[in-house]
């Protein structure tokens, strides 16, 4: 089985110097990635940010997971990654997506899938030097085009075939249920195949909501509602498991609840589970990965198995903590330093 790279999609943001010291120190604690959501009102400035984080790391792959074409455009998009890239040339990546929060919180509506399709296009023309025709007077050309991988971060079908016909590689974020991830490929798979492409060819990564928290009733509420995220927004990934939402619409408990910006992002997590608790374990469980160390090892062992099995095999492994760290979050107890120790080497250990 091939060894996935592990990365991690949470840090220190509370300024830049500490940025690019937890990228540091997540290089050091065994991550492989560190990963940065572009939404530019959570947090300082994703490019900024990886800059700082380039400078002070010498083998960690960085890069945005995930920005958008709306709130940035393509062009500048393509010039600031190309940037990053000059600071750690074959280890910077873009991934992009349609934007759901980070859109929201600015007022604006996410991307349709035809606008995400041609910013890739337009991106991959752009680094790679190539003269792109967007209705001025002269082709738009970026003086200093870098070779960065493109990758889309899907969850809905039609996302999904979209990203493989066009991207480098997907970061599926579908929930922890063999069936879905099995599904999510075959979609991408099958763009790929339409596009005339090896549909092995495009590189696989994928998200898991780590809700990492050793009391296990806890961590089932809290997983309660990444169950509620997913239904929010995709409600076929439920569909597909034959599970079913037997509550009143999402909005309609968000509102009631004062739950902001979603199920996924709720400040408190534990309340936002509590406010869907008609769901069941077996729900909480299909959508994230939760308990403790050792638990969660198991669950990745298993999914990781099955998958290789399928013929599936990831490049990426992002494990997203959840609830997010405090700030700061240091020493031997930290997300950070305690998960590469006690989950992701019994996993390597076990597959590797």
């Amino acid at each position: 089985m091939k060894l996935p790279k592990f990365g991690l999609n949470r840090h220190d943001t509370s300024s830049i110097t500490a940025y690019a010291d937890d990228v540091k120190r997540a290089e050091e604690c065994g991550w492989d990635a560190a990963f940065l959501p572009d939404s530019q009102l959570r947090r300082r400035d994703t490019y900024v940010l990886l800059y700082a984080a380039a400078q002070n790391t010498e083998k960690i792959t960085i890069g945005p997971l995930l920005t958008n074409p709306v709130t940035r455009h393509p062009s500048v998009t393509a010039s600031s990654i190309a940037t990053v890239g000059e600071l750690a040339p074959r280890r910077t990546i873009l991934a992009c997506g349609i934007g759901d929060t980070a859109v929201r919180l600015a007022g604006l509506k996410p991307a349709t899938i035809k606008d995400l399709s041609e910013s890739v296009v337009m991106m991959r023309s752009l680094l790679s030097g190539d003269p792109v025709e967007v209705g001025a007077a002269r082709p738009a050309v970026l003086p200093f085009p870098q070779d960065i991988p493109i990758w889309i971060a899907a969850g809905g079908p039609k996302t999904l075939k979209m990203a493989g016909s066009c991207a480098d590689g997907v970061f599926i974020r579908v929930g922890a249920d063999i069936n879905n991830i099995q599904i999510s490929v075959d979609q991408i798979r099958a763009g790929a195949s339409e596009e005339g492409k090896d549909p092995h060819s495009i590189n696989l990564g994928i998200v898991f909501h780590t809700v990492f928290v050793e009391d296990e009733k806890l961590a089932v509420m809290i997983g309660k509602s990444m169950a509620a995220g997913y239904y929010e927004y995709s409600p076929m990934l439920m569909e597909n498991l034959k599970l079913s939402w037997d509550g009143p619409d999402p909005h309609v408990i968000k509102k009631k609840e004062g739950i902001w910006p979603d199920f996924h992002h709720s400040p408190d997590l534990v309340t936002s589970g509590k406010a869907v608790d008609f769901l069941t374990e077996q729900q909480a469980r299909s959508f994230c990965l939760l308990g403790n160390a050792d638990s969660i090892s198991a669950q990745m062992i298993t999914i990781l198995t099955q998958c290789d099995k399928l013929g599936i095999n990831f490049e990426y492994v992002v494990l997203q903590p959840i609830p997010n760290p405090p700030t700061p979050d240091v020493g031997p107890g930290s997300y950070l330093e305690k998960v590469p120790r006690e989950i992701i080497a019994p996993v390597k250990a076990k597959i590797g």
